[in-house]
């Protein structure tokens, strides 16, 4: 009689741990589904630059001799994604070329739910880049130098290289860590919360517009970078 209670013991265990499972399988996508309605929904705008930009980035990120004019440039305007877990606006300067596309990739950034600690203008730091990497901002558009140095135009120049949250996403090389107060970051695994990877879903959706990754960089590696070119 004892083994026989035992065993219906041990029955009814089995049938409640299977039903726990199921209600927690079942809660998951119904939570996941939950947080997507409620979130709002991803809004961005393409337009050419308004005369209150084109003021700020003269002299700033933009000046006379950088290789594209600034009616080649347009603004994008975009809902991202905050580690926060909330929506925010941004802004981003792409070439009028890559522009639309851009705005489809963000699009698919946020649906992702992939987050992205800040989305200003070059400009907010003085067209500065370490002072915008130091501050984890994801941006595009400044007519700079590569590496700093004269005299080869970065891909940013042109408008066509974005680079994505720099903290979490280093530049690293012989000189060490771009920005310095990514060194935490530069162990690849496991991966954190803006880390990028390779054909992860931020990877595929630029590589459906033919950008390339910095990340996939045997040396130097710059996880933050993508641009058309593979420069």
């Amino acid at each position: 009689m004892r083994s026989q209670i035992v065993r219906a013991v041990l029955v009814v265990a089995s049938i409640a741990t299977i039903l726990a499972a199921d209600e927690q399988a079942i809660a998951q996508p119904l939570e996941a589904a939950r947080v997507a309605t409620s979130r709002p929904a991803y809004h961005a705008t393409v337009s050419p630059l308004p005369s209150a930009i084109r003021k700020l980035m003269r002299g700033s990120s933009w000046h006379a001799g950088c290789p594209v004019s600034l009616d080649d440039l347009r603004l994008i305007r975009l809902t991202y994604w905050g580690f926060d877990e909330t929506a925010h606006p941004g802004k981003l300067v792409v070439h009028e070329r890559w522009a639309k596309k851009i705005a489809v990739v963000f699009g698919k950034i946020y649906d992702a739910s992939f987050p992205i600690r800040s989305m200003r203008l070059v400009d907010r730091y003085g067209a500065d880049d370490m002072k915008s990497m130091r501050a984890d901002n994801t941006s595009a558009f400044n007519c700079r130098y590569r590496d700093g140095v004269c005299c080869v135009w970065s891909e940013h120049a042109y408008g066509r290289a974005i680079d994505i949250d720099p903290v979490e996403n280093p530049y690293v090389g012989p000189w060490g860590v771009s920005p310095p107060n990514a060194a935490d970051y530069v162990q690849r695994t496991p991966l954190r919360d803006g880390m990028l990877s390779f054909h992860d879903r931020v990877w595929w959706a630029f590589h459906r517009i033919g950008w390339e990754w910095g990340g996939s960089w045997s040396w130097p590696t710059d996880y933050q970078h993508f641009s058309s070119t593979n420069r």
